[in-house]
This record gives structure tokens, C-alpha cells and sequence, in this order.
């Protein structure tokens, strides 16, 4: 096995404050639709990381690959983790006009049905396509400096960045636990397709129907320039859709693309001694799950 394939996924105790005040309602560097993307992508996370979750934790008593059994134990403690402190930001940008509690649990209802509809093995292979989807991102933030620029300096940056690492250290563990218990390649790539749809669909419409709750939404000159803005988006280059479209060829896998680099260079800018995060880490053992879907109760 590469290096990349038994690299340990580590669950780390972290936390994330957001006074009153201390962001702008368009915290995306004045942002307007950039503001509304992200808080809308951030109100499906605490539902959709429990979903992860409890996709994975199906097939866990089946994974007898001692590495990947403990890669297993630091994605449920890593995504319990993200569950947690995305609440925290929603609860925050909720209080800021954006509409994350009706998007709560507008995701919560939609993958509960999906669980119902679907096979546990499909809704394993959703997690797998959505995992690519969030480590592609995740791994342009984190390696282009345009991206990181659009996030400022708040609490926000800091808390995005610390997902994305995550997002990129264990991108492969929800693969590889389906290929581990038999899923096939139709499968995989039919799944990535619907998820396609329903996933840049969602954000179409959900962006949409919060921007219009917006005044700032109103005014020709912001919503123009910011469309403009968003068509030259780091997060919309070529490179970036041509990772998400390679999903779709037989044979990927996600450690086709190697992140090591990116993983070294990350790793004591924000958690070293005097990295970003020093301030936000606490010590101790994360708990691997926390109730139903991983949330605290």
C-alpha cells in the first residue's frame, strides 16, 4: 500500500467561537453571493456529516483491514467533530439573516427519505461521491491562495481550513470501505451522477432563495458584480471540475491525485505549536460517536 493509503485519519479535539459582531453580514470578504453559498453549504453539513456517519457505520463491523478499520475510527471522530462546530457557525449566521435552521431541516428530511428509498449500499456510495465533492474543494482552498483570500482573516477562515485539512486527510475512507464490501463500479458511477444533479442543483436553488431574503440582493450593482466575481470563482477553474468529472472514469480512486505535499505543508501552519488553530485546540481523545448520527443530544 502507498503512503497516501495507510496514512492515519486522526480525530482532533477543536473549537470555534463566534461573537456577536464579529463578522460582516457578507463575511466573505464583502462577498454577495460567495456569503450566501458558503452559509448555505454550511447549513447541509451537520445533517449531511451524520449522514456520512451513519452510512459508514453500516458496513464497519465488515472492514477487516486493521489500517483501514482505524481510518474508520478517525472518519466517525473527524465528521462528529465537523457536525459539532458547523452547528455552532449555523446558529451564528442564522442570527445574521441567513436561513440555516430551515435548510437544517430541509437536509434532514431529504436524507432520511433517501436512506428509506435507497440501499444502504447507495446511500454508501452518496457518501463516497459526496466525500470527492467536499475534498476537491477542500484541497483547492487549501492550494490556491486566491481561494484562502476570499475568507479574510475571521474565525470563519480558520474553521474552513481546519475542515478542508480533514476533508483532504480522510477523502478516501468512505471509498475504499465500499469497494471493501463490494461495490461496483456502475453503481458508483451512477450514483455520482444523481448525486450531481441534486448536489449543485440544491445549491443553485437554496443560494437563490436566500439571496432573496437579502436586501443587499436589490441593489443591481452588488448582485451584478458579485455574479461577475463568481464566474472567475478558484473554486470554478477547469482543473477544479475536471477532478470532479474524474470521479466518473472506471477505475478512480481518490488517491489517484496525490495530497501529501499539501497535507505537509498544512499540518504546522495550523496545528503546530504557533500554527493558526493553537489557540482553538484542546487535548484529549475525540469521542468516535456521539448518539444517533454522531451530534451530541
Amino acid at each position: 500500500m502507498s503512503d497516501t493509503a495507510t496514512r492515519p485519519v486522526r480525530a482532533r479535539r477543536i473549537h470555534f467561537n463566534y461573537p456577536e459582531g464579529g463578522l460582516e453580514r457578507h463575511y466573505v470578504q464583502g462577498d454577495l453571493v460567495m456569503s450566501h453559498v458558503l452559509a448555505y453549504l454550511s447549513s447541509t453539513f451537520p445533517e449531511g456529516e451524520d449522514f456520512f456517519v451513519r452510512s459508514v457505520r453500516h458496513y464497519a463491523d465488515q472492514v477487516t483491514d486493521p489500517v483501514l478499520k482505524d481510518q474508520v475510527k478517525g472518519f466517525i471522530g473527524q465528521e462528529v467533530t465537523h457536525s459539532r462546530e458547523h452547528v455552532a457557525l449555523n446558529e451564528r449566521l442564522e442570527q445574521m439573516g441567513y436561513p440555516t435552521r430551515y435548510n437544517d431541516r430541509f437536509t434532514a428530511r431529504s436524507l432520511r427519505w433517501d436512506e428509506r428509498r435507497f440501499s444502504p449500499l447507495t446511500c454508501l456510495a452518496m457518501t463516497a461521491a459526496l466525500e470527492h465533492f467536499t475534498a476537491v474543494f477542500a484541497e483547492s482552498l487549501l492550494g490556491d491562495e486566491d481561494a484562502q483570500a476570499l475568507l479574510g482573516s475571521t474565525e470563519v477562515r480558520k474553521m474552513l481550513l481546519w475542515h478542508a485539512y480533514e476533508e483532504s486527510e480522510h477523502r478516501a475512507v468512505a471509498f475504499d470501505v465500499y469497494r471493501t464490501v463490494g461495490g461496483s463500479e456502475r453503481r458508483r458511477i451512477w450514483t455520482m451522477r444523481m448525486v450531481t444533479l441534486t448536489f449543485f442543483g440544491s445549491i443553485v436553488a437554496f443560494t437563490t432563495l436566500s439571496m432573496l431574503r437579502d436586501r443587499a440582493t436589490y441593489n443591481p450593482v452588488r448582485l451584478f458584480g458579485s455574479l461577475w466575481r463568481l464566474r472567475r470563482s478558484p473554486f470554478l477553474k477547469r482543473s477544479v471540475l475536471q477532478r470532479f468529472r474524474k470521479y466518473n472514469t472506471v477505475g478512480f480512486h481518490p488517491n489517484d491525485v496525490d495530497n501529501t505535499a499539501l497535507l505537509e505543508r498544512w499540518q504546522p501552519e495550523l496545528f503546530g505549536e504557533t500554527g493558526q488553530l493553537a489557540h482553538n485546540m484542546a487535548d484529549g481523545p475525540v469521542s468516535a460517536y456521539r448518539g444517533e448520527g454522531g451530534r451530541d443530544r
